[in-house]
């Protein structure tokens, strides 16, 4: 499989995952983004032996966007801390079955991942190993019944977006698991459009941009996608 190269340096790589990849830790043996991601850099540098490749950011199997990795160990400490503490701007678009009421606002949950259901949900601040989970979202556009949303994800949960927008009724379009009826041609309507940061070595900024897939073009979207918020 042919990565999507968004960016890469000496420090850094960017790519643009497919739908139905997962970002590592493939069950036997299968190809994951960074096992093919290692073997562009071995293929492209001639690198003996194992290719180090740091991950800092990932994406759910279904979801497609910008993943970005680091190449150097020095590189992959700052960029975590960077995530860590919220030095990242990360910004994704999904498809709704509906758009939110209000078209703009928070969304701040305590979440927790259910063992017997194997998925998240919405928990008390109370609840053993519950984490705070917060995002921004916006209405970029309507689309029929549905709602073309950009969402800035504030923390880091497991399905965080995908959780927090169905528990309030604007379910992903394709994502089944979270209750969505409304069907996709391929994955799940999540995007991770961007990421805005400050390079970790060179301390410039660093904004990566990850172009839409096949399957949301049929929607002939018309908002500005890269504008910013009000």
């Amino acid at each position: 499989m042919a990565l999507q190269i968004l960016y890469e340096d000496n420090h850094l790589l960017a790519v643009c995952k497919p739908v139905g990849l997962p970002t590592m830790g493939a069950a036997g043996g299968a190809a994951s983004l960074v096992t093919i991601a290692k073997d562009y850099i071995k293929a492209k540098y001639g690198k003996p032996g194992n290719v180090y490749l740091g991950i800092v950011s990932r994406l759910d199997s279904l979801a497609t966007g910008v993943v970005l990795f680091a190449r150097t160990s020095k590189a992959a400490a700052r960029l975590t801390e960077l995530f860590r503490t919220g030095g990242v701007k990360k910004r994704y678009l999904v498809v709704t079955e509906v758009p939110p009421v209000p078209d703009r606002g928070m969304c701040v949950d305590w979440v927790r991942k259910s063992e017997i259901q194997q998925r998240m949900q919405v928990a008390s601040s109370q609840d053993p190993g519950a984490k705070q989970a917060q995002l921004r979202y916006r209405l970029l556009q309507r689309m029929g019944a549905a709602g073309l949303v950009e969402v800035e994800l504030l923390t880091g949960r497991k399905h965080q977006i995908r959780l927090q927008l169905s528990h309030r009724g604007w379910a992903v379009a394709g994502d089944r698991k979270y209750g969505a009826r409304m069907p996709w041609s391929s994955g799940i309507a999540l995007h991770a459009r961007s990421l805005e940061l400050r390079h970790p070595v060179r301390a410039t900024p660093l904004r990566l941009v990850a172009p839409l897939p096949v399957a949301w073009q049929r929607w002939h979207i018309t908002a500005d996608l890269d504008r910013e918020g009000d």
